[in-house]
């Protein structure tokens, strides 16, 4: 929560502004031109979720090359009321961007991180375990042979997140449990839930797949990985996005067309 530090005037004026001001780490999810120089721009942060501030000369040179989506920085927002657009000083700590531009499936999938987070996330409401989880998601990022895996399972703890959790174990249909032995394969489209195989194959058409190693019971295979991605690609879609009419990142398409 932003807090007021100072007061604009005698403190026994209470309609007199305040001064907000708070200090946070984030990730760069966006920044947006506004006006000849300066850009709006919108963090994921650690203590205060998503945000927005005006970064003036943010089209720049200098700072220009720092509000790229996925870099890290440490901010100060300061505000004269709470609810105004206030502004940042930045400071670069993580120069992801650059180092993703070497490659363009390591861009892509960066580019589709922020960009889900950019859509989806409430302005001003804290996740620390999503911020903590993106964070060791990002910081994976060049290790691109188990990356995919990583990003399917943070898509999930997102959804969880969020509200919409999947529930994956036990059957929606038996109740029987995963740890008893339920052989799950399918998730319902409607309920988000797990369906074992016996009870899913009549209606395996209408069901979304549910990959062993999305369970931890089996390797992932590249065809597996790219199942998973549609099933939570649905989810995303209809739980967060569709809502608010938004749809998923072109990034995040294009990330799972290089996949082999």
């Amino acid at each position: 929560m932003r807090n007021a530090i100072a007061a604009w005037g005698s403190p026994v004026c209470p309609n007199l502004p305040l001064k907000m001001e708070w200090v946070d780490e984030g990730i760069i999810l966006a920044a947006q031109a506004h006006g000849e120089n300066h850009s709006v721009l919108t963090l994921f942060t650690k203590e205060h979720g998503a945000a927005k501030g005006l970064v003036y000369g943010g089209q720049g040179r200098t700072k220009g090359s720092i509000l790229q989506a996925g870099n890290g920085a440490k901010v100060t927002w300061r505000a004269r009321q709470e609810q105004a657009l206030g502004h940042f000083d930045i400071e670069l700590t993580e120069a992801r961007a650059g180092l993703a531009l070497l490659e363009r499936k390591t861009l892509l999938g960066l580019s589709a991180v922020t960009d889900i987070l950019y859509k989806t996330l409430p302005e001003g409401q804290a996740y620390p375990s999503l911020y903590t989880a993106t964070t060791a998601l990002l910081t994976h990022l060049e290790a691109q042979d188990i990356w995919p895996i990583l990003l399917l399972k943070w898509e999930i703890g997102l959804l969880e997140t969020l509200g919409f959790g999947l529930t994956l174990d036990r059957c929606v249909a038996t109740g029987r449990l995963l740890e008893d032995g339920a052989e799950l394969s399918f998730i319902s489209p409607k309920s988000g839930g797990a369906v074992s195989f016996d009870a899913g194959l009549p209606y395996k058409d209408k069901l979304l797949p549910l990959p062993g190693f999305l369970l931890d019971l089996a390797e992932p295979t590249f065809e597996d990985v790219k199942l998973a991605f549609h099933t939570t690609g649905y989810f995303l879609t209809e739980r967060l996005l569709a809502p608010v009419d938004k749809r998923l990142p072109d990034a995040r398409e294009r990330y799972i067309n290089q996949l082999p």
